[in-house]
C-alpha cells in the first residue's frame, strides 16, 4: 500500500478560515440573543447560532484534524463541506443547501473514520464514529423539519462521543482491562438515550441525561486528568480544564435526566451552555496547544496567560447559570453571557498571537503529533 502524501498546509487554510468565520459569526449571534446593543445585520445569524458553533466551528475543526491525521487529500472534502455549509448559514440562514452541505460533511467524516479503522481499529475510534453518526442524524432530522431545539441532544452527542473517544485513546495504555468494557457501556447508554429522544419524546430526554452521566462517570473514574492535575505547566493546565469541563457535562446530564426536555427558557439556556461552553469550549481551550501545531505546523507554546480566558470562561458561565438562569436576574445573565463571548475571543486572540511568534528554539520542530494521528 502506498503511503499518502501529506496534505499541504495551504490546502488546510480555507476550511480553517471558514470555521473561524463560523465561530466569529456565532459569537456575534450570541450577542444578539443576549439582547445587547449591537447592530443586527441582515440575515438570520441569530437563528442559526447553535449550528454555526457546533457544526460550523467545532465540526469543521474535528473534520479538519481527522483529515490531517488520515493524510489522504480527499478527506479535506469533509471540513470543506462543513465550512461551506457554515458560510451559507451565515449568508442565507437555514437554507436547504446549507443544511445539505452540513449533512454531506458528516457522511464524508464517516468515510474518513472508515479509512482510519482499516489501519487502526479500536474502541476510541468507535466512539468517534458514533459522534459522526450523531452529527448525521442531527442534520437529517433538521432537514426533516425539526427545530434546532429538538435536535440539540444529537448535537451534544456528536461532541461528547467524539471527545470521550479521544480521551479514551490518550488513557488506554494505563487503563485496566475493565475500563474498556465500562467505556463501551457508557457509550451504549449515551447512544441509546439520544435515540430514545427521537422515539419517545417524553422519557427519551431523561434517558439521554442518564447516558451523559454514564460518560461523565467513566471520565471521572479513568481519565488521566485525575493524576496530571497534580503536575505542573501544560499537563496541569490541561487537567484543570478537563475536570472543569466534566463538571459542566455532569450538570447538563443532571438537568436532562431530572427535568427532561426543554425548548426555551432559563433551564434550556443552562443545559445547552453547560455542554457547549462549559464542556466543549473548555476541551478546545486545553487541547489547542497540541491540535493547532499538528494542523497548521505552527507552535502554540504553553504560557500561564492561557489560564486567563479559561478562568473567565468558567467563572462567567457559573455566574450565568447560578444567578442569571437559576435566580433569573436578567442583567447579570446578559453581562455573564457577554463575558462568555469575551473569554472565547480572548483565547482566540492569544492563540493567534502566540502561534505567529517565531519559536525561541529555531532548531526545534514546530509540530507535535495529534494524539489520534494515524502514521
Amino acid at each position: 500500500m502506498t503511503t499518502p502524501r501529506p496534505i499541504p498546509v495551504a490546502w488546510r487554510l480555507p476550511a480553517l478560515a471558514a470555521g473561524g468565520v463560523a465561530l466569529l459569526t456565532g459569537l456575534y449571534a450570541a450577542l444578539l440573543l443576549l439582547d445587547t446593543r449591537v447592530p443586527a445585520p441582515p440575515g438570520q445569524s441569530a437563528e442559526v447560532h447553535g449550528p454555526l458553533m457546533v457544526l460550523g466551528f467545532v465540526g469543521t475543526l474535528i473534520a479538519l484534524e481527522r483529515a490531517v491525521a488520515l493524510g489522504d487529500r480527499w478527506a479535506l472534502l469533509a471540513p470543506a463541506c462543513s465550512g461551506g455549509g457554515a458560510l451559507l448559514l451565515v449568508l442565507t440562514g437555514p437554507s436547504l443547501i446549507a443544511r445539505l452541505l452540513l449533512m454531506v460533511a458528516s457522511v464524508l467524516l464517516l468515510g474518513v473514520y472508515r479509512q482510519i479503522w482499516r489501519r487502526q481499529p479500536g474502541v476510541a475510534l468507535l466512539a468517534q464514529t458514533a459522534g459522526a453518526l450523531a452529527w448525521y442524524a442531527a442534520t437529517l432530522l433538521w432537514l426533516a423539519g425539526l427545530t434546532v431545539a429538538e435536535i440539540v441532544s444529537w448535537l451534544a452527542t456528536f461532541v461528547v462521543a467524539t471527545i470521550a473517544g479521544e480521551r479514551f485513546e490518550l488513557a488506554r495504555v494505563a487503563l485496566p482491562p475493565r475500563a474498556g468494557r465500562w467505556f463501551l457501556g457508557a457509550l451504549s447508554a449515551l447512544m441509546a438515550g439520544v435515540t430514545a429522544t427521537a422515539v419517545w419524546p417524553g422519557i427519551g430526554p431523561h434517558l439521554f441525561g442518564a447516558g451523559l452521566l454514564a460518560v461523565v462517570a467513566w471520565l471521572a473514574a479513568f481519565d488521566v486528568a485525575r493524576r496530571t492535575v497534580r503536575s505542573r505547566g501544560l499537563p496541569r493546565y490541561v487537567a484543570l480544564g478537563l475536570l472543569a469541563g466534566y463538571a459542566w457535562l455532569g450538570l447538563a446530564g443532571l438537568l436532562w435526566a431530572g427535568a427532561g426536555a426543554s425548548a426555551d427558557g432559563p433551564r434550556y439556556d443552562a443545559t445547552l451552555h453547560a455542554v457547549f461552553l462549559g464542556f466543549t469550549m473548555s476541551m478546545i481551550f486545553v487541547h489547542a496547544p497540541v491540535i493547532l501545531p499538528a494542523v497548521l505546523r505552527r507552535p502554540l507554546p504553553y504560557q500561564r496567560l492561557l489560564y486567563v480566558p479559561l478562568a473567565l470562561l468558567h467563572a462567567s458561565l457559573l455566574v450565568r447559570v447560578v444567578i442569571g438562569d437559576a435566580l433569573r436576574v436578567q442583567p447579570v445573565w446578559r453581562a455573564a453571557g457577554v463575558a462568555n463571548v469575551l473569554a472565547v475571543l480572548a483565547f482566540v486572540g492569544l492563540a493567534v498571537v502566540s502561534s505567529l511568534r517565531p519559536p525561541r528554539n529555531r532548531g526545534a520542530s514546530p509540530t507535535r503529533p495529534v494524539p489520534m494521528a494515524v502514521k
